[in-house]
């Protein structure tokens, strides 16, 4: 997951240097090195470029801060005079250290381990552009009904922005770009077509019609229910899974074809022991009826002891 790093000494030290979160993602040198430091402690088979899913809400023009011990501040944004002072001119110039960080990370990562990139999906922007934090989206979504043609509006720049975002990224030298609905679950079916399918179905064809070969999985965290039909309807190669998604039904649901993701509980990753080695041999027997990248169902967190990350490590590749 992104951000992989937080849970060790030396991200911790690299962090204390370097001012504000926004500043960090934004600083070629330090957000490389803290991009780096997974792969390099732990030998593992793939790097994801340090970054924040709010970095196009800020390359858009809205104000976006990070704030100690409460996350995302943005100045929210309800109604179409203030959307229409955003735009995608100035986005890669504003971005264009993220694409730094990832060429300077291909060019130091060994040739066989992958690079990925990120962005956030349109609908989890969305909501909190409009809220303006993160947490309870109930507003959002009782705003997103209200107000269809302001959403409209908002959906078509931010299809845009992403597509353009993970395009840079693959220019860049990522081999793969993961799309983030951190906010899919609690969604009505009607309304996970409108907000989170056709979006990112739209990015996806975008962004393929730039890069054939393009190499995307989608994020719809606390959808797994729907995960069969998001594969299907997006027509991204692999799919993220969440913790509360139960794997073998999604594999059965999904056929042997489809890459799946993730699953493991970042708890059970800090609590290790025996239920660490059961969960990650559970998830491995699902992962032999098909394609798996093997991940957390959401972020490492920072109390996660290295030594259980090396146990998880060390049972993956011996069964």
């Amino acid at each position: 997951m992104r951000q992989a790093g937080r849970h060790l000494p030396e991200y911790r030290e690299l962090r204390a240097r370097n001012g504000s979160f926004l500043d960090f993602c934004y600083a070629p040198a330090a957000a490389t090195e803290a991009t780096l430091q997974p792969v390099r402690r732990y030998d593992i088979d793939a790097a994801i470029v340090f970054s924040d899913i709010l970095v196009i809400p800020d390359a858009l023009g809205q104000k976006v801060s990070f704030a100690e011990g409460i996350g995302p501040v943005l100045d929210s944004i309800t109604d179409l005079s203030s959307l229409k002072k955003l735009n995608t001119n100035s986005q890669n110039s504003r971005l264009a250290p993220v694409y730094e960080i990832i060429a300077r990370v291909r060019e130091k990562l060994p040739k066989e381990k992958a690079l990925f990139g990120f962005a956030g999906a349109p609908w989890t922007l969305a909501t909190y552009m409009i809220q303006g934090k993160g947490g309870d989206r109930t507003y959002a979504r009782e705003f997103a009904y209200q107000n269809p043609d302001f959403m409209k509006n908002l959906f078509e720049l931010l299809v845009e922005a992403v597509t353009e975002h993970l395009y840079q990224q693959l220019l860049a030298g990522a081999d793969v770009v993961q799309i983030f609905e951190s906010w899919a679950e609690d969604i009505p079916s009607l309304m996970f077509e409108e907000w989170v399918i056709d979006p990112t179905r739209r990015i996806v064809d975008m962004l393929r019609a730039k890069v054939p070969d393009a190499k995307i999985i989608g994020f719809p965290r606390g959808a797994s229910n729907r995960a069969a039909q998001y594969y299907a309807a997006t027509g991204i190669n692999a799919v993220g899974l969440d913790i509360g998604a139960d794997i073998e039904k999604v594999r059965v649901e999904i056929g042997d074809k489809a890459c799946l993701q993730g699953n493991l509980d970042p708890m059970c990753l800090v609590a290790g022991g025996e239920a660490l080695e059961n969960a990650t041999k559970h998830i491995l027997k699902a992962a032999n009826r098909g394609p798996h990248i093997f991940n957390l169902g959401h972020g490492v967190v920072p109390q996660t002891p290295i030594s259980n990350v090396e146990k998880l490590i060390a049972i993956i590749r011996n069964n």
